[in-house]
C-alpha cells in the first residue's frame, strides 16, 4: 500500500461546546450546522473520535486502519519506534465565542497512572482576534498549592492568573501543569499530544442548556499544577519559503512557513509532516497527485512521501517530530 500512499485529508470532527460559536464556518469553512461549535477535530485518533480518509481512493479508511496496514510508511521509520502504532499528535481548530474554562492538563507520568494517556503539551497559533481578545495562561507571579486553593475557594482565581492580550499570529507553548484558558473572541489552530485528559478549575459559574454546571476536577488538579509563574509566549522569524522554527519540544516541532509561489520539500523517511493552512490557498504536488488547499484545511503527507513541491500563496504552520 505504501506506493500508493498521496497527502491525505480527514473529514472534520466537530465539537458543540457551551463556549463556541460560529467562525469555524464562516472564518475557516467548516460544514457546521450548531451555534454552538466549538472545536473542529483535523486529525484524531483519541477513541471514539477517530479521523476518516475524505480524499483519494481511501476515502472512508480510518487513519488507525492505514496506520496499522503500514505503519512505517504513514508514521515515519522513527516515530514508529518511539511510539509504535499510537499516532502521537491531535490536530484542532477552535472558536471561543466565550471563555473556555480555567483548565489544566498532566504530563504524561500523572496521565499515565491516572488514566493510561499521553500527557497533553499544547500549543495555539491565533488566527483571529476580536479587539480586546485575551488569554489567561499561568500565575501572574509564583505561587502555591496554599495560595491557589484559597483564592478557588473565594472565588477570586483569575486574580492570580496572568492575562495576555492576544493578536492574530501570536503564538503560544503550554507545557503540561499550566493552568490555561482561552479567552472569548478568539479562533486558533491547535497542536497537541494525543490527549483528551483535561482537569477543569473554574468554569465561571456557567450553566448548560438544562441549567447544569459542568463537572470541575479540583482534586485531581492539585499535583498536575505548575505553580510558577511561566513564559509560553513565542516569538519567531517569517522569513518567506523558509520553515521558521516556532516550538521545537520533545512531543513536536512546529514551523511558521510564509509560502511564495513554490518551494521543493524534500523528507527523510523518519516522520511524517502535517501542514495547517491559516492564510491563503496553496497546493501539494507529488508523482501526478496535485490538490489544492485553502484556510482551515489540514493535510497529512506521510513519511513515505520524501520528495513534492508546495506552490501558492500562503501562510502555513508545518508540523512533525524530530
Amino acid at each position: 500500500m505504501s506506493q500508493n500512499l498521496y497527502p491525505l485529508q480527514f473529514e472534520p470532527i466537530l465539537k458543540e461546546r457551551i463556549w463556541g460559536g460560529e467562525k469555524l464556518k464562516t472564518i475557516l469553512n467548516k460544514p457546521i450546522v450548531s451555534k454552538i461549535t466549538g472545536e473542529s477535530w483535523e486529525l484524531s485518533t483519541v477513541q471514539g473520535d477517530v479521523s476518516v480518509v475524505a480524499n483519494g481512493v481511501f476515502k472512508g479508511k480510518s487513519l488507525m486502519d492505514l496506520i496499522d496496514e503500514t505503519p512505517d510508511a504513514i508514521l515515519g521509520t522513527k516515530v514508529y519506534e518511539r511510539f509504535g502504532k499510537q499516532f502521537p499528535l491531535l490536530f484542532k481548530y477552535l472558536d471561543a465565542r466565550e471563555d473556555l474554562s480555567i483548565q489544566v492538563h498532566p504530563n504524561d507520568k500523572l496521565a499515565k497512572e491516572r488514566h493510561n494517556s499521553f500527557g497533553k503539551t499544547e500549543m495555539w497559533y491565533v488566527m483571529q482576534a476580536d479587539a480586546d481578545a485575551r488569554i489567561i495562561v499561568g500565575f501572574k507571579e509564583d505561587s502555591s498549592k496554599e495560595e491557589y486553593l484559597k483564592h478557588l475557594h473565594d472565588n477570586t482565581l483569575v486574580s492570580i492568573l496572568d492575562d495576555v492580550k492576544a493578536k492574530s499570529g501570536d503564538v503560544f507553548f503550554l507545557e503540561t501543569g499550566t493552568v490555561h484558558a482561552i479567552g472569548a473572541g478568539l479562533v486558533v489552530a491547535e497542536i497537541q499530544q494525543t490527549s483528551d485528559i483535561t482537569y477543569r478549575l473554574y468554569d465561571f459559574d456557567r450553566v448548560d442548556a438544562q441549567g447544569n454546571k459542568r463537572e470541575l476536577h479540583v482534586d485531581l488538579a492539585l499535583d498536575a499544577i505548575n505553580y510558577n509563574k511561566v513564559d509560553t509566549q513565542k516569538k519567531y522569524e517569517t522569513k518567506v519559503n523558509t520553515s521558521n522554527t516556532v516550538v521545537d519540544c520533545p512531543y513536536f516541532t512546529t514551523n511558521f512557513l510564509p509560502l511564495e509561489n513554490k518551494l521543493e520539500v524534500a523528507k527523510n523517511g523518519e516522520t511524517f509532516t502535517v501542514y495547517m493552512c491559516i492564510e491563503g490557498d496553496f497546493e501539494i504536488e507529488y508523482e501526478g497527485f496535485k490538490q489544492a488547499y485553502k484556510k482551515g484545511d489540514t493535510v497529512l503527507v506521510p513519511a513515505a512521501i520524501n520528495a513534492f513541491n508546495l506552490s501558492g500563496k500562503a501562510s502555513i504552520l508545518e508540523i512533525y517530530i524530530s
